[in-house]
C-alpha cells in the first residue's frame, strides 16, 4: 500500500471515525473544574466548546489548562471554558481528504483536529495518533523498498563479502579435519 492508494480517502472513511467515542462537548459557561473532571473521569486530553446549536466555537486542551489556568494561578472553580479556550483553531468537514489535513497538522503542529458536519457541528476528534495508525503502512512499505535499494545499489558489495566469508568458512573446515 502506498501513499497513492489513499488519494481522495475522506476523514468519514477511516475506520477511526465511525469508532471513536463521541467528543466531550461543553459551553464556553461551564466552569474549568467541571469540564476537567469529565475529561479525567472519560480519559480524554480536550474538550470542545460548542455553542446552543452544538457549533464549534473552541477547544481547550490540557496544554490550554496548563499555560492558561496553571500558569496564570487562575481559580478552576471561577473560571469559565470560555476564559481559556483557543478559538483559532482548525476545523475538518467529513468530507475532507485525509492526505490534506496529514499535511496541515504536521506542517502547523497541532495534536487535534475536531472534525464538523457541513453544519459546523461536532462529527469526531481526530488526534495526531489517528494519522499515525494511517500512515504505519506506508512507512512500512518504504523501509522495505529502502532496504531493497540499498542491497541492490550494493550488490557487487554483498557478493564479494559473501564470497569471502564462504571461503572463510570452508578453509576451517577444511583445516580442522587435517
Amino acid at each position: 500500500m502506498t501513499a497513492t492508494d489513499h488519494v481522495g480517502m475522506r476523514l468519514k472513511d477511516r475506520p477511526e471515525f465511525a469508532s471513536k467515542k463521541s467528543p466531550l462537548t461543553r459551553t464556553a459557561e461551564v466552569k474549568v473544574s467541571e469540564a476537567v473532571a469529565e475529561m479525567v473521569a472519560r480519559g480524554y486530553g480536550s474538550v470542545i466548546v460548542v455553542d446552543g446549536d452544538d457549533k464549534v466555537v473552541g477547544i481547550v486542551t490540557e496544554r490550554d489548562l496548563m499555560r492558561k489556568l496553571i500558569n496564570e494561578n487562575r481559580d478552576p472553580t471561577t473560571t469559565s471554558l470560555g476564559d481559556i479556550m483557543t478559538t483559532e483553531l482548525r476545523l475538518a468537514r467529513e468530507d475532507d481528504e485525509v492526505l490534506n489535513w496529514l499535511r496541515i497538522m504536521s506542517n502547523e503542529r497541532f495534536r487535534r483536529l475536531p472534525v464538523v458536519d457541513s453544519e459546523g457541528r461536532i462529527k469526531a476528534v481526530f488526534s495526531q495518533g489517528d494519522f499515525v495508525s494511517y500512515t504505519w503502512p506506508d512507512l512500512i512499505y518504504q523501509a522495505k523498498q529502502m532496504a531493497r535499494a540499498s542491497i541492490g545499489q550494493n550488490y557487487g558489495l554483498w557478493m564479494i563479502g559473501g564470497g569471502i566469508m564462504l571461503y572463510t568458512i570452508l578453509m576451517v573446515v577444511l583445516v580442522s579435519n587435517i
